[in-house]
């Protein structure tokens, strides 16, 4: 209960329900803030406790001034918390592993409990192993169950143990656009309070949710386990860049275009550790779509989050996606009672400011290895031809190939993956319509992708494939060999699964710097592939657009990207659609039907989910014999009163890095290599080496990521010469041998020696562990 020492606390009428609400008008000063902060503002205002949230953290936020650099501590309570399985997995092994302990003390493990509504989507274990056939996505998930039923097993013990804590099973989307689409209330009614919708997840592309005007970003494990016990997330009141959109996108501009505009100018100007929050007259040209895109690559500008305020095109949107009349109604009257509702004739104070002019955005990717670096597309092939100086010392290599029967020369810049993939660019009808459109015109016109090229559709829920179907796109796409692989992250977290085994072998012996592109948010060295040294990213249409091409080395604004059956060129230009033949499908082809029918029964799950076996009981019952799911030995020998924490003294140095360091390359989420020591590991636990699966997948068992840290092939330790992957200097030998990092963290813990790392800037960049 709130100390309400502002006299905040009163009700809300909304139809036939009475709401308690904190009503930010009672605080002087709160109409100036911005969106973010007015947030913020009543989320202390409800949690006033006179310990963690007093009346002085209250007058703080409410005095904010924007020019200062942030000083005051605030404890901000999330509404709920959301995760996907790779990040998630660990978490409730935790929460298991506590109810033991607990249990061991002589208390009642059932106290263990989120407090918070915390919802898991499985969406990051299936790999795209078969692509290009009807039966794709059907063998992907069998293979998925296969590797990951002991994983399953557990997350659907954990759905039946825990009252506040649901599931979402596989093969029903990706947790981002699950999020929006169906999870995200915007405002929540709970136990008789209406408040705003706020959210950590596990995930740090969590910030999609923002686009709909719900704070929320990602976090590690352990503060998305303390989120879920009922702790606040200490944090200090940010900086709020005010970003102000004027005009509308130009025809040929995406909104996969816009975003990487908007992460080229964010980068430069710097956002790190600071809100982003659009503004201005602008936003309301701004489709809810591409909101939720902008929102989603929150991380790559740097910014914990990338927000838009809530207007009318927030409750288009809640109408479409099938929320109820009477959350709708809500989010509408709460927020204009608040003063949340967008009024872009009233403009907040903010710490700093930019603007775009929408119309200013042109058809642009971002590659080789950083989602930063924008490249014009009319300026790709130079920009490739000159990136390419970096990945190899002979740029005319080549080699000769069979694939289907016919006789292939493939070198530096084949496109080897195409991949319609990720939340960011799935979960947005303007760019997915755009690329089945494109698919028709190609075929129509006699094109076809190159053969080298693996071509795979993953989108991030089921609606997609039902608006597809609707608009009488999917025989195109799949003409092209675009046939949907799952409903999950695949690709663009590194599940891309093997190249086509010629290309593969090819690459490996020519050591050819050859080239994915995807529709997805992170392009960082050896994250895609192991067998592709270059990654771009590009909207849905230009990822087909390539997948013709089938080379990074062309120019598609001068070059054809193939011949018609006459022998006349066929162009981009001559293939790509208008913006109003995109918004005719959408108007005739998506309803809210499509989401209402695909989310009834979203935490119920097919045959193959619900006939799991899974224990019974509220403390889990481990297999010691398992591979995937491994009680921790965190909480061994643990008392009621834990050890003191000592100084670090006589360390040495583990690894000494540089900048750009992210978490992929501290912990790795893709392929296990047979010869590394997470490899072993498994091997010598009868693990045969096609179903090791990913270092994601295996995130409950701490044996193999302790292996696994620091194990990214494309990893450079500066105290090594000419030596890439997870490998240091062992000075505990005689010879100061070249070992793998985890067998040198070994040798010096049973010497008793400490260990520091030492790195640069943007250290742990990248996406939530």
């Amino acid at each position: 209960m709130s100390v309400n020492s502002f006299g905040a606390k009163g009700t809300l009428r909304v139809g036939e329900q009475e709401y308690e609400v904190f009503r930010l008008a009672s605080v002087p000063g709160s109409s100036r803030l911005p969106f973010t902060h007015k947030v913020l503002l009543e989320n202390l205002l409800r949690t006033e406790d006179g310990a963690n949230v007093t009346r002085e953290t209250i007058e703080a936020i409410a005095s904010w001034d924007p020019s200062a650099e942030p000083a005051d501590e605030i404890q901000f309570t999330p509404a709920r918390v959301v995760m996907q399985d790779f990040t998630g997995v660990p978490v409730v092994v935790d929460l298991a592993t506590m109810r033991e302990a607990v249990a061991e003390l002589g208390g009642d493990p059932a106290r263990i409990e989120p407090l918070a509504p915390s919802e898991l989507v499985i969406d990051h274990s299936v790999i795209a192993d078969f692509f290009g056939t009807a039966d794709a996505e059907q063998r992907n998930v069998e293979l998925e169950y296969e590797r990951n039923r002991e994983r399953y097993q557990f997350l659907r013990w954990g759905q039946g143990a825990f009252e506040e804590f649901k599931v979402v099973p596989p093969g029903t989307g990706i947790v981002h656009q699950v999020n929006i689409e169906h999870l995200a209330r915007v405002i929540m009614a709970r136990r008789g309070q209406a408040y705003p919708d706020t959210v950590v997840g596990t995930d740090s592309h969590t910030t999609m949710v923002n686009g709909l005007g719900v704070l929320g970003w990602g976090v590690g494990g352990i503060e998305a386990e303390a989120a879920m016990l009922g702790q606040p997330v200490s944090m200090l009141i940010p900086r709020v860049v005010g970003f102000k959109l004027v005009g509308e996108l130009p025809q040929g501009a995406t909104a996969t275009d816009l975003v990487l505009t908007i992460t080229e100018m964010l980068r430069r100007h710097g956002v790190v550790g600071k809100f982003v929050e659009f503004y201005g007259r602008g936003v309301a040209e701004v489709p809810l779509a591409n909101r939720a895109t902008l929102g989603n690559m929150s991380p790559e500008y740097g910014s914990t989050v990338a927000i838009f305020p809530i207007d009318e095109a927030t409750i288009g949107y809640l109408r479409l996606t099938g929320r109820s009349d009477e959350q709708i109604a809500l989010v509408e009257a709460y927020a204009k009672e608040q003063g949340l509702w967008h009024d872009a004739a009233h403009e907040p104070v903010y710490s700093e400011y930019l603007e775009l002019d929408l119309s200013t955005v042109v058809p642009s990717l971002a590659g080789p290895k950083r989602p930063q670096d924008r490249v014009l597309l009319s300026a790709s092939k130079e920009s490739f031809r000159t990136a390419l100086g970096d990945y190899t010392k002979d740029p005319a290599a080549a080699s000769d190939i069979v694939l289907n029967g016919e006789s292939v020369s493939i070198s530096h810049g084949i496109v080897a993956i195409a991949s319609i993939t990720s939340c960011t660019n799935t979960s947005n009808p303007s760019v997915m319509m755009a690329a089945g459109l494109l698919a028709r015109n190609a075929v129509e016109r006699g094109l076809q992708r190159k053969p080298w090229v693996k071509t795979t559709l993953a989108p991030g829920s089921k609606v997609v494939t039902d608006y597809y179907e609707k608009a009488g796109l999917t025989p195109y796409l799949d003409k092209l060999g675009f046939d949907v692989v799952g409903y999950g992250c695949t690709t663009c977290i590194g599940n891309s699964g093997p190249l086509i085994p010629a290309v593969s072998a090819a690459v490996n012996e020519a050591n050819l710097a050859v080239v994915s592109v995807l529709s997805g948010n992170r392009n960082f060295e050896g994250r895609i592939s192991p067998d592709i040294k270059m990654n771009y990213l590009a909207s849905p249409p230009l990822v087909v657009a390539y997948a013709i091409a089938g080379t990074m080395d062309i120019d598609l604004a001068t070059e054809p990207l193939g011949v018609d059956p006459q022998g006349a060129p066929v162009f981009l230009s001559d293939i790509w659609p208008s913006a109003a033949d995109v918004q005719a499908v959408i108007d005739t082809s998506i309803d809210s039907e499509m989401y209402s029918s695909r989310y009834a029964d979203v935490f119920l799950g097919d045959d193959r989910w619900q006939s799991l076996q899974t224990p019974d009981g509220n403390v889990f019952e481990w297999d010691p014999t398992s591979t995937y799911v491994r009680k921790p030995p965190y909480f061994d020998g643990m008392s009621p009163t834990p050890s003191p924490v000592s100084d670090i003294t006589g360390a040495r140095v583990l690894l000494k890095l540089g900048d750009s360091v992210t978490t992929d390359h501290i912990s790795p989420a893709g392929s296990i290599k047979a010869d590394s020591p997470a490899g072993e590991y498994l091997l010598a636990h009868g693990v045969a080496r096609a179903d090791f699966n990913s270092y994601g997948s295996r995130r409950g068992n701490h044996e193999v990521m302790i292996r696994g840290t620091f194990a990214n092939i494309r990893l450079r330790n500066r105290m090594l010469n000419d030596v890439e992957g997870g490998f240091t200097v062992d000075f505990t030998t005689p010879d100061d041998s070249v070992v793998p990092v985890y067998d040198a963290a070994m040798a010096y813990a049973s010497h008793g020696t400490r260990l520091v790392i030492l790195a640069g800037k943007e250290y742990g960049s990248g996406s939530s562990r």
